[in-house]
């Protein structure tokens, strides 16, 4: 089976589920009803935790150490030279370059805190291994079809080829957290409620 990686999230989460068409099939799925006989759980799962776990993958955490590392140098001293340069053409008032590289630096600034932020206080390697869907678990899903993809539940930062991204902060994902082999899962996105059953749960190793 190919595989796409598609990712779509907005800034609010409202989503978090990537979109894709192949063979004239739309994922997600069309809104469906629940059928009798398997675990349901349409609101996720009791306990599950509040605020979503910080989980990168080893890859994941090198690409953002070495854009940390561009931007806190290279980044810095290109924006540097920018604001020097608008600053001599006079009046910074009206300056519409001085004002375009304070907005880039101001965006700058903000991302290298970001990634401060998640280089200090991520988890870094395998997720556990105890069959229950959690951060950094591979969750394979079919829908209402049958059909079949491979989701790995994590943050943006950690897109991997080969499979779907389900943020822990997006209503897939935050469905899935605690689910088990064979359970049923709804969850609400801006297009309705969909239902997917979960296949199998592992650790992703990579």
């Amino acid at each position: 089976m190919s595989h796409l990686l598609v990712t779509c999230f907005s800034p609010d989460h409202s989503t978090g589920v990537g979109v894709w068409h192949d063979a004239g099939r739309t994922w997600p799925p069309s809104p469906v009803g629940r059928p009798p006989g398997r675990r349901c759980h349409p609101n996720g799962y009791p306990g599950r935790m509040s605020t979503p776990e910080t989980w990168l993958t080893p890859a994941a955490y090198r690409k953002l150490e070495e854009e940390y590392g561009m931007l806190t140098t290279v980044g810095r001293t290109q924006i540097a030279e920018r604001l020097a340069e608008a600053r001599s053409h006079g009046d910074i008032r009206e300056n519409a370059d001085y004002d375009a590289a304070k907005t880039e630096q101001g965006l700058m600034e903000a991302r290298i805190r970001k990634l401060r932020h998640l280089l200090d206080n991520s988890t870094v390697g395998d997720a556990s291994s105890d069959g229950t869907v959690q951060i950094g678990s591979v969750v394979r899903l079919a829908d209402e079809d049958g059909y079949e993809e491979d989701y790995l539940v994590a943050i943006p930062e950690n897109r991997v080829p080969g499979f779907l991204l389900a943020s822990p902060e997006g209503p897939l994902g935050t469905a899935l957290v605690g689910a088990v082999a064979g359970d049923d899962v709804t969850y609400e996105a801006p297009g309705g409620k969909f239902k997917v059953t979960v296949l199998a749960v592992r650790p992703y190793e990579g």
